[in-house]
């Protein structure tokens, strides 16, 4: 076999590739031979056909059959003799394809990048820092009474924090619009679930009370019929509720299992809880810090094949995410971005660990999953689960993985506090 390599861009390379014929054809040849006592052909006895018959008959047929395979092995083979990485699958295009002749062929693809790793030193990751107050403790309380709270019905006038059941009717240009009329529809006042001038015209009205009101449908709504249009809807509010927020008490408290349902082990409790929820979303902060800092840091050409094979997994975990939506029209520019920066951390990643000869702490994936499981009824149960699958493990190992990345950058980049309140950090997307 002979081999011809040529720098055709940056990663990009280019292998000429001939395959003697004697190859081909051998393989040809034993492929037909050990099928002349299968083929049924008429006129003829089961294991009586010609071979010249047979090669007639199939000849071509086999002869593609092992070309894409001899493209596949002498590819990798050729690859291998020249200490190429290969990055993605190859582009093959045949310069001789003649039977009896020497298979010629190109093949051009993308090779991984070899680059160094950045100076960590100068990246700075930010970690924030929460002190959790009696008044943050407060307002979680607050906010466990708003998701067991009951709704009673009052006589007067609605205002934000009710919970309306209204009928409406909406036109436009005189018109009915599809989504525009509902019967018995409940409008929590103040939750922005419904278009401001919707629960703007709400506000004030009182039980059995019917209105006319204009309301206007912002430039950017979804509806292309409906868009910066006023709509003239009939109002009719059939009850106003209250929301009524449950005391404190001992049987409110033990709902969440404090089961002596004083107030003390209470506020005990949620606190402990809110603690552990902010060292989960600091730890998540600061590895969404790390990653971006690496990705900054570096400047690597990335493989084209990479880049469209992770376009693909994006697209399938937003139509997942998305409840099976179709997404197959949307053009691939939309996910090149998140799909690139995965590729490019995936590398930069991949080359700490080696430069670095990182390998699995199974120490760590031991603590990992036993924290994993704590917050099961029957944690040995997923843990068994856990060890019984390998790909579920090696969800843990990579997790065990991200965080010794993580360790390893922390420890020579320049680390800066930021004090951020509980509620700030909650409500920021890491």
């Amino acid at each position: 076999m002979q081999v011809s390599v040529e720098t055709t861009g940056n990663i990009e390379r280019k292998l000429s590739i001939t395959v003697p014929a004697e190859r081909v054809d051998g393989e040809v040849d034993k492929r037909l031979k050990s099928m002349r006592g299968r083929v049924k052909i008429d006129g003829f006895r089961p294991g009586k056909v010609p071979m010249s018959v047979v090669s007639q008959q199939y000849g071509d047929s086999v002869y593609q059959e092992v070309v894409g395979e001899i493209f596949q092995s002498t590819f990798y083979e050729a690859a291998e003799q020249e200490k190429l990485r290969v990055a993605g699958m190859p582009k093959i295009d045949a310069t001789t394809l003649v039977p009896g002749k020497d298979l010629e062929y190109t093949a051009t693809f993308d090779i991984y990048p070899e680059f160094e790793i950045g100076d960590i030193s100068k990246m700075t990751v930010t970690k924030p820092v929460v002190k959790l107050a009696a008044a943050d403790v407060d307002e979680m309380i607050e906010t466990l009474r708003k998701q067991q709270q009951d709704w009673k019905e009052v006589k007067r006038a609605a205002k934000e924090g009710d919970l309306l059941v209204v009928d409406f009717n909406g036109k436009v240009d005189g018109e009915e619009f599809e989504g525009g009329a509902a019967q018995d529809f409940s409008v929590e006042l103040g939750a922005g679930r419904m278009l401001k001038d919707f629960e703007d015209a709400l506000t004030g009205m009182k039980a059995g009370s019917e209105k006319e009101a204009d309301v206007t449908f912002p430039e950017e709504y979804p509806a292309e019929n409906l868009k910066g249009k006023t709509a003239q809807f009939t109002l009719n509010v059939k009850t106003v509720s209250a929301p009524s927020l449950p005391k404190v008490d001992e049987d409110f408290i033990k709902k969440f299992g404090v089961e002596d349902g004083t107030s003390k082990s209470f506020k005990a409790e949620i606190k402990s809880n809110m603690q552990r929820e902010v060292e989960q979303r600091v730890k998540s902060r600061v590895k969404q810090s790390v990653m971006e800092g690496l990705h900054d840091l570096h400047e690597i050409d990335l493989p084209t094949s990479l880049v469209e094979d992770e376009i693909k997994q994006v697209r399938s975990e937003m139509e997942q995410n998305s409840q099976g939506a179709d997404m197959s029209s949307l053009p691939d520019d939309m996910f090149k971005d998140q799909a690139a920066r995965r590729v490019k951390l995936g590398l930069i990643v991949g080359e700490i660990i080696t430069k670095n000869k990182l390998e699995k702490d199974q120490a760590r994936v031991d603590d990992m999953l036993n924290s994993l499981a704590a917050s099961y009824e029957d944690p040995q149960a997923l843990i068994e689960y856990y060890r019984s699958d390998l790909q579920a493990m090696q969800t843990i190992e990579a997790a065990v993985m991200e965080e010794m990345i993580v360790d390893w950058v922390l420890d020579k980049a320049k680390v800066e506090d930021e004090t951020v309140k509980f509620t700030d950090l909650m409500n920021t997307q890491a």
